[in-house]
Parts: C-alpha cells; structure tokens; sequence
C-alpha cells in the first residue's frame, strides 16, 4: 500500500493562498458518522485555521454518500465560493458498494463540469472500517484536511481566473 506509515495531511501551509475572503460549504454524510464526523472536523479546523470565519462555513448533513450530489447541488446554489463533500462507503458483502461509489464518484464529477462552483471529492471509499479510521483522522492523517487545503486553492483559483 502506497500510504503506509504516511500522514497524507502533512502539507507547507505557508504554500496556502489566504482564504480569509473566500466562503464554503460543507456536506456531510450522516452515514458511517464515526469517520465522516472525523472528517468534517478535520476540514473545519483547517479552514478556520486559514483564516476563514465560521460564518463563512456552512455545514449541511445528509443521510447517505449518495445524497452528497443533490446536497452539493444545492449547496451550489449558496454564496458560497467551493462546496466540500464529505462521505465514508465501506465495503460489505454485496455489490451497493460499487454502485454507490461510482453514482457518488459520477455525481460530484457532473457538478464540477456543469457549474462554476467547484466540488471537492472527500468521500472515503474503503474496503474496512480500520482503513476509513486511518484515513479520517488516524495514522494515515485526514482527508478533510487535504479536502480543505485543496478547497482553499480551487476558490483562489476561480477568483484569479
């Protein structure tokens, strides 16, 4: 595995255009809440931590991976300047697992081809609930940062562009 006794999240903050001016907003998934909570923390603190008010983050939730798409659809629709979509599927024993990773993938895909308020894929697509665990905030780092921080650089690149 490429990520062994890696933290992804490590990242040179000094590399992070300002974020002060910019809005977001954040849909969570409700399912598999242990990671997706993990996650949704892991953006928050990033984005405040580069400067943006909590008034300018606003978090939605969902039931499901699969309503991500019309959550950040609407979201879309906000003052907002990136929406960062939060989901955790973990394999089990049948098949939904493949088609709800590649609607959601497909989805959020769409969204970023038909508008011009771009949509960060943080949707976790993990074959057990361990690899979801150290990917949301525990050995492998967490990819709500990495949502973030990739967050930040799409809003200042749909002002600068």
């Amino acid at each position: 595995m490429a990520t062994i006794n890696q933290n992804l999240s490590d990242y040179d903050k000094t590399a992070i255009p300002s974020a002060k001016d910019f809005r977001f907003g954040i849909v969570v998934s409700e399912w598999n809440s242990k990671i997706t909570d993990g996650l949704l923390k892991g953006a928050y603190d990033t984005l405040l931590e580069h400067d943006v008010t909590s008034e300018n983050i606003n978090v939605w939730h969902v039931p499901g991976s699969y309503e991500l798409i019309y959550g950040s659809k609407k979201m879309q629709q906000q003052d907002v300047d990136v929406v960062i979509a939060i989901g955790s599927v973990i394999q089990g024993e049948t098949k939904h697992f493949d088609f709800v990773c590649e609607a959601v993938s497909q989805g959020i895909k769409d969204l970023n081809v038909q508008s011009e308020t771009p949509v960060m894929f943080c949707v976790l697509t993990d074959n057990t609930m361990q690899q979801a665990i150290d990917r949301s905030g525990g050995k492998h780092g967490n990819k709500g940062v990495e949502a973030a921080v990739a967050a930040i650089k799409m809003a200042a690149l749909r002002k600068n562009s």
